[in-house]
């Protein structure tokens, strides 16, 4: 058996992982993957690119994809196969859609007791909404999160999608996995990690309960420490339209940021003041651009930074000299994180359109008569991208 296509070097290269190819959060659950070091393969449909970002496609980075037409018996077959020697498989298919497939836990564990089975859904896979369409927006509202959202009084505001999709979802479902494998290796037995989007933003949101417990939770937004209601935690904007992110919680850090601005500001425990307060740091900022203030607290203690479009956001200063971001291929993307001392995470195969590495990933799995799955239509090979 062949060395498997970009086998990364982090602390789970030996770790074998089967994705069934979805959207969102599933595919940057396996996007850290194998940014972590595991060999991935990318189980496509043919023409299964539903963004048209081929090469560009950040969240398919890492592994090889190959296309399959797991309507065919031969294909449903070769999972299997692939199954048999992997530690992990991921899908995101509506509750019920990958068993009728004969790909189901049951059919999976059957071949490889040791399976972990990770799940990724939005409302999970039971209760009354389990079956029926969602998206992020969604997921994120009933929960409690989003509705306390933004600094407008009238209505939430939503973080695109970075919230339930990443935050509550892949992260969570990746959690889910590590602490099953672990949990496998003592019991020698696999089990199914069914990761809700509404489940892991619930659990994001946990400080937020503990506001409310203490009777800090008002129900309005821009009400409350963390959410725009205090004026020494919130945005300003500059002379040129831009904005700086102001956040000096701590006494001395606010003392800091009063000293710099050269304020003269009353009491700020007292919040009756915090309208005089606000209207004095409102006007201060506007009096500079975004590159004056940015460097007047370059490296200070007051707990204020530039809000930075993203695509400026690679060439700050400090994600610079960490390395925060990289170029690879021509497209400009977060480097793999976190960090490890002695087992560094490293970006293995570029992204490819569905079914670029057929051939080659399936014969590095060991997946015998490649030719005749190609030939049968179970299996597609598409052309390498340049």
């Amino acid at each position: 058996m062949s060395e498997p296509l970009g086998q990364g070097t982090g602390p789970l290269r030996g770790i074998k992982v089967v994705e069934i190819a979805g959207i969102g959060p599933g595919p940057h659950a396996c996007m850290i993957l194998a940014d972590l070091g595991a060999d991935v393969i990318r189980v496509d449909r043919k023409g299964g690119d539903m963004l048209g970002a081929g090469r560009h496609d950040v969240l398919t980075r890492g592994r090889p994809s190959v296309a399959l037409d797991l309507k065919h018996p031969d294909a449903v077959a070769t999972v299997l196969d692939l199954v048999e020697q992997a530690d992990v498989l991921v899908e995101g298919m509506r509750p019920g859609a990958i068993e009728r497939l004969g790909l189901g836990p049951d059919e999976c564990h059957a071949r490889n007791p040791r399976l972990v089975y990770g799940r990724m859904t939005g409302w999970g896979q039971d209760g009354p909404w389990a079956r029926t369409a969602g998206h992020d927006m969604n997921y994120v509202a009933i929960t409690g999160a989003l509705h306390g959202l933004g600094q407008d009084p009238v209505r939430p505001h939503f973080p695109t999608n970075l919230l339930g999709d990443f935050g509550g979802g892949s992260t969570y479902l990746v959690i889910g996995i590590l602490a099953a494998l672990l949990e496998a290796r003592v019991s020698g037995q696999g089990q199914v990690v069914d990761a809700a989007i509404v489940d892991g933003t619930a659990h994001l949101n946990a400080m937020a309960s503990t506001f409310a417990a203490l009777g800090l939770d008002t129900g309005r937004r821009a009400s409350g420490l963390l959410d725009g209601g205090t004026p020494y935690y919130d945005l300003y904007e500059t002379a040129d339209g831009r904005h700086m992110s102001v956040g000096p919680l701590e006494p001395q850090f606010y003392a800091e940021l009063v000293r710099l601005l050269e304020l003269d500001l009353p009491d700020r425990d007292d919040p009756a003041n915090f309208p005089a307060i606000r209207e004095a740091l409102t006007a201060r900022f506007k009096e500079r651009t975004q590159a004056e203030w940015s460097a007047l607290f370059d490296g200070t203690e007051a707990c204020v930074a530039p809000v930075v479009p993203l695509a400026d956001a690679p060439h700050h200063p400090h994600l610079a000299a960490r390395g925060t971001f990289v170029e690879r291929d021509g497209t400009t993307q977060p480097a793999p994180a976190p960090r490890f001392s002695r087992t560094p995470a490293t970006l293995g195969t570029a992204p490819g359109g569905p079914g670029a590495h057929t051939r080659e990933a399936l014969t590095a799995w060991g997946i015998d008569d490649v030719d005749a799955l190609l030939a049968s239509g179970a299996a597609t090979q598409a052309p390498h991208e340049n």
